[in-house]
């Protein structure tokens, strides 16, 4: 706009002067040699001016000529150059793509049109594409000549900093990320490997200052720095809680002031209090904590931090967080846990039991085995409860990309990421979620609001007593034969209890043992007798009377308790059907009249009637899948503790030492 108005007031300046001359009167002599030339004021005027332009014309006509050879040359060199960008520019994108053909044709293209030592992008297009190429020998050559280029050098320390990271040089990468942080502190990359690496060297006073420095130049926001600055100061005080108290105690609280419900931070100033002798300043730390995020490590710390209490003590101390932090699962947890402890059974079952209507997680069944081995020492109960804790959904634990840990940490042992783990269920195994259906008060009863067709209900039908009398007294038979489990609400089948009594008693004429033919016999006689007493023998046997008998049998046996008792998990697959069989001609019991029915599971006393190598056979079934189940837990993937690629891995044979370090 301010060009436009100069250019206007020029020509009005122009066109004031020649209009100002054309009205002023006057006449302009000129004496060339004998001649008198004598014009107007205007034509003289009109005159010089066409005689300046002239010469101006003139003049920019001979400067054309004499320079057109270099503006040709201009031209030329200007098209080469941008034909010479173009193929650059299609080369990086082609680069970035992962086209290291298409790359390294565009690079020959680019180093024939440009001058390779005036543009620093061919430098960066060739490393890339030897990268492309898996000559990375060959690209960190190049990326090591960069070094010596004030321009370049950021760009090579990057790309050593990414060669060491893929081979797992740990010194490499440390030397390239503090290089490039002390020669940009403006780098995200530099500060955060930095900062990584000193963390899992031990290095916490130089991460810390590391953070520091990131925080104040606004590279990271003031809640991230923070937490960093907790979780490296709490590492800090880790460190030294044997060695200096004093300096764990201040690092730790102040990780704690930073972080309120980082747990291992307000444990370990805990810890640090109690050792000082500072009893109530711990203790308010870990309440602090627990009002925060309750966790089991705060729970135990502050439970035992008198170590001379009793266990009535440490019951009132659990209650005491109970009350900063009801109805949740840690304070339930713990609670009964103290009560365990104290002998409080009755207490311990009821605060179990509303964890486990709340939530059934697998240390709320632990918890119920324990509270049934203190109290009761049934062990076929305390098996029941351990096969549910098998099957019910983990526990919250440390875990840290894929790795579950026993204790927190303060980088993970895979990428070396600081913050890296966190409190949760593991991702590696899900856990079944099983419904509850047992009373924890009343042990082995299923819950009085458990509807009759639960599904979670297993039922045991009810044995015969003269059979359980021959059993009893034959240890041997005992020993080998064990009585399947009947899903609740089959019917159960009399006739066919008899039929299977004949059939031992025919196998037993033909060489069978004769303690055999008398268990088969007692069998026999009950069945028949009991065969008046049933009138609709469809009708399927209640919950609660099938669970009563198996209790009473369990009672009335001497040796119930060395009995392998199957798990839940054998309980809900429906053993085999057993091979049908002619039975004898002229049998007036069990006619042809009788109705079809569909195979069934084999009867208790029915199965008490086979081979012992058949039960020996499902016994030692049951022991390989707790053995299996066992070797699941055993298989969880330890901590590594370097979890780099070894340096030796590479193919390439190279020098000593992979990197320049300067």
């Amino acid at each position: 706009m301010i060009k436009i108005l100069i250019f206007i007031a020029l020509v009005f300046a122009l066109g004031f002067g020649f209009a100002w001359l054309a009205d002023m009167p006057g006449d302009v002599a000129i004496t060339v040699g004998d001649q008198l030339i004598n014009v107007s004021l205007m034509v003289a005027a009109v005159a010089i001016v066409s005689i300046v332009a002239l010469i101006m014309f003139t003049w920019w006509l001979i400067r054309v000529v004499f320079t057109s050879p270099e503006r040709v040359n201009r031209y030329f060199r200007a098209r080469k150059r941008d034909r010479g960008y173009q193929s650059l520019s299609t080369g990086i994108i082609a680069a970035g793509a992962g086209d290291s053909t298409t790359s390294r044709k565009m690079l020959k293209q680019a180093g024939g049109l440009l001058n390779e030592t005036t543009e620093p992008l061919i430098q960066l297009l060739d490393a890339q594409t030897t990268l492309l190429e898996g000559k990375h020998a060959e690209a960190r050559g190049k990326f090591e000549a960069m070094l010596d280029d004030p321009e370049l050098r950021m760009l090579g320390l990057r790309g050593l900093y990414m060669e060491a990271q893929r081979l797992g040089d740990r010194e490499a990468q440390k030397h390239y990320a503090e290089k490039a942080a002390e020669l940009g502190p403006q780098l995200v990359w530099a500060g955060k490997a930095a900062i990584d690496l000193k963390t899992a060297s031990g290095d916490w006073d130089g991460a810390i200052k590391l953070v520091d420095k990131q925080k104040q130049a606004k590279q990271i926001a003031k809640e991230d720095a923070d937490r960093k600055r907790a979780v490296l100061l709490t590492a800090l005080a880790m460190d030294n809680a044997e060695s200096d108290p004093q300096k764990t105690k201040q690092a730790a609280l102040e990780a704690h002031k930073l972080a309120p419900g980082f747990a291992p931070a307000a444990v370990t100033a805990a810890e640090a209090c109690f050792r000082l002798n500072e009893m109530r300043r711990g203790v308010k730390v870990l309440e602090t904590c627990w009002r925060k995020q309750p966790h089991p490590d705060v729970a135990l710390a502050y439970v035992n931090a008198r170590p001379g209490d009793s266990a009535l003590d440490r019951l009132k101390r659990a209650q005491r967080l109970e009350s900063i932090k009801p109805n949740t699962a840690e304070s339930w947890l713990i609670v009964a846990r103290m009560a365990l402890e104290a002998g409080e059974f009755e207490k311990a079952r009821k605060t179990a039991g509303a964890l486990l209507r709340n939530e059934p997680r697998e240390s709320a069944f632990m918890l119920m085995a324990d509270i049934e081995d203190a109290e009761t020492g049934d062990q076929g109960k305390v098996r029941e409860w351990l096969s549910r804790a098998v099957r019910a959904a983990r526990d919250p634990a440390w875990t840290a990309d894929g790795i579950v840990a026993e204790k927190w940490a303060p980088f993970s042992p895979v990428t070396g990421r600081i913050d890296a783990f966190e409190w949760k269920v593991p991702v590696e195994r899900t856990g079944a979620l099983i419904e509850n259906d047992l009373d924890p008060m009343e042990p082995g009863r299923p819950r009085r609001d458990a509807r009759p067709d639960d599904d979670g209900d297993d039922s045991v039908v009810p044995a015969l007593p003269a059979a359980d009398a021959v059993m009893r007294a034959k240890d041997d038979v005992v020993d080998a034969q064990a009585e399947p489990v009947k899903p609740k609400g089959e019917p159960v089948d009399l006739k066919a209890r008899v039929e299977a009594s004949k059939r031992a008693r025919e196998a037993e004429r033909s060489g069978a043992d004769p303690d055999i033919e008398m268990a088969a016999e007692a069998i026999a006689a009950d069945a028949e007798d009991a065969t008046p007493a049933s009138a609709d023998a469809s009708e399927p046997a209640p919950t609660g009377t099938a669970n009563t008998a198996k209790t009473a049998n369990t009672a009335e046996a001497p040796d119930a308790e060395e009995r392998p008792s199957p798990s839940a998990s054998e309980a809900k697959e429906p053993a085999p059907p057993a091979p049908a069989a002619d039975p004898p001609a002229g049998n007036g019991e069990t006619g042809g009249d009788a109705p079809e029915k569909p195979p069934e599971a084999p009867k208790p006393d029915a199965a008490r009637a086979t081979t012992a190598g058949d039960e020996a056979a499902r016994n030692g079934s049951g022991r390989a899948s707790d053995g299996a189940r066992d070797d699941e837990r055993s298989d969880r993937p330890p901590i590594p503790d370097d979890p780099g690629i070894d340096p030796d891995a590479e193919t390439e044979p190279d020098k000593p030492r992979r990197f320049r370090l300067f």
